[in-house]
């Protein structure tokens, strides 16, 4: 068995978005019992997502599923305003579990339809967090995925133009995407800060760090994550052999190699449970971890619904 390094990065896994939704479902179980109902997968991860069916939460697609009289969970990623709506006029309790960055998305996307510009959306088609996007727009809203698609638009003489970016993006790829929205159009508004949010573009830099010091680097994350493909995408990026998996027992001798030494992430949605599943399956294989680290504080924290505090 030939001996190999373990990197960690740092931070990794879990941000104050997905801490707060899993919390907020945990605590709901706890106050009203299970049955829980949430609207997709609170989070884009397996792990999370069966621990929390065991505990009594069930997951539905749409809220027709969703009895009357019962409480229901809006996933991390948002929901369009339909079906905020929906909710309301069927007398459901709502507990929303949005990522507080991805509803000030929505705040933008609503504030630039009030204010009579047509939206330009930079995001990945199909993304719930993408649909709740462009489903709380109050006006027009046109999603691009590449600057290819930027060059594609058609837009009359005089529109006025604002653009919102989905929070869990690649930050370089977006930075491009959004270069050439301005060389287009050169008058087009956006938000004061990038939408792409802290925890993204910290695990972004992370990755890139370790990535260019290492032969292989794994992402733990589920391929549901969007934020977990962009660190796979970025280790590759960097001339580096990576692989996104869901935990330790995907690991197998050929994604290992003859590497020396094998860097280990984790996205937004991954608890570091599964990290250190995967560090213990390296260690089996010959893998020794120098210095291992905790994930990271962040310094950042959102509040819960009041309905849900200890503290109220």
């Amino acid at each position: 068995m030939k001996a190999f390094t373990i990197e960690l990065a740092n931070p990794r896994g879990f941000c104050a978005g997905v801490d707060r939704a899993i919390t907020i479902v945990e605590r709901a179980l706890q106050q009203f019992g299970a049955p829980i109902y949430v609207r997709h997968e609170v989070v884009h991860n397996r792990y999370v997502v069966n621990d929390l069916k065991e505990k009594g939460a069930v997951f539905v697609d749409e809220l027709h599923e969703v009895p009357d009289g019962s409480a229901v969970i809006f996933s991390a990623h948002g929901v369009a305003r339909r079906i905020q709506d929906e909710a309301r006029n069927r007398g459901l309790r709502v507990l929303d579990a949005t990522c507080p960055l991805v509803t000030k998305v929505h705040t933008e996307v609503s504030r630039y339809g009030r204010e009579g510009k047509s939206v330009i959306l930079v995001g990945h088609g199909g993304h719930p967090e993408v649909e709740g996007t462009m489903g709380q727009a109050l006006g027009p809203v046109e999603l691009v995925e590449n600057v290819e698609d930027v060059d594609a638009l058609h837009v009359d003489p005089g529109t006025a133009l604002a653009y919102v970016t989905q929070t869990t993006l690649s930050v370089d790829d977006t930075a491009r995407i959004l270069g050439r929205l301005r060389e287009r159009f050169p008058g087009i508004e956006g938000p004061r800060r990038d939408d792409i949010c802290y925890a993204t573009q910290n695990r972004q830099d992370a990755v890139r760090k370790i990535a260019v010091r290492c032969d292989v680097v794994f992402v733990v994350g589920s391929i549901t994550s969007s934020n977990s493909n962009r660190l796979r995408e970025l280790a590759e990026h960097a001339g580096t052999n990576a692989f996104l998996i869901d935990g330790g027992e995907d690991i197998d001798d050929h994604m290992l190699g003859d590497a020396r030494r094998v860097g280990v992430t984790a996205g937004a949605s991954a608890p570091e449970t599964l990290v250190d599943g995967v560090i213990r399956e390296l260690q089996s294989r010959g893998g020794v971890l120098p210095a291992p680290s905790a994930p990271m504080d962040e310094g950042v924290a959102f509040s819960l619904p009041v309905e849900l505090r200890y503290d109220v």
